[in-house]
């Protein structure tokens, strides 16, 4: 169990099943990071996912060369899950997936991380989501500005959750059927085109 700074758990099981995209049994963090040591070998950008620093409690040491990790804490609250440069801009991004048909629920964020994602764009950083709608096979690109928005509505009896619709009409499907599999750096290049 890996339990957050405020207190809450995560009993998640690791030994759930991983989601299937297409054919390709890959999750959407897997593609990403492929996709970003693609830019990365390529020179065109230099992106990684953070690590999320954990103090760990206990371990269990069934034997010395299998050791687990039985009880940790996260030492702080996480920020996003990928940062890094891109021409000289900031690029700071949160990959989420839904089985909701629908829409995305708010729930998938933390006020930490949408704190952090108002913080970048308040710099001027290119500041996303990457949604994978599981069920529906489709991928999109969201502005970070929409996640913050929809976030603070939530607050005075707004929805909880951002409508597929938005998604259609304020982001950037894709469909991860080439090399790389994440084309995140047109999304980026159309912000920088429309940022001038």
């Amino acid at each position: 169990m890996i339990k957050y700074p405020t207190g809450q758990g995560n009993n998640r099981s690791s030994n759930k099943s991983k989601p299937v995209f297409g054919r390709r049994g890959m999750s959407l963090e897997k593609m990403i990071n492929l996709s970003n040591k693609y830019y990365l070998n390529l020179e065109i950008a230099v992106v990684h996912k953070k690590p999320t620093p954990i103090q760990i409690v206990k371990v269990d040491y069934p034997n010395r060369s299998h050791a687990k990790i039985t009880e940790a804490y996260f030492r702080q609250p996480s920020t996003t899950d990928y940062n890094g440069v891109y021409q000289g801009y900031y690029l700071d991004f949160e990959a989420k997936e839904t089985t909701r048909i629908n829409y995305l629920p708010l729930d998938n964020f933390h006020q930490h991380q949408v704190q952090h994602m108002a913080n970048c764009i308040k710099q001027r950083g290119i500041c996303f989501v990457i949604v994978s709608f599981l069920k529906l096979n489709r991928f999109f690109f969201l502005p970070a500005a929409t996640v913050v928005k929809y976030w603070d509505q939530q607050k005075y009896n707004g929805r909880k959750s951002i409508p597929l619709k938005i998604f259609e009409e304020k982001g950037f499907e894709f469909q991860p059927n080439s090399i790389p599999l994440i084309p995140y750096i047109k999304y980026v290049n159309f912000v920088i085109k429309n940022k001038r």
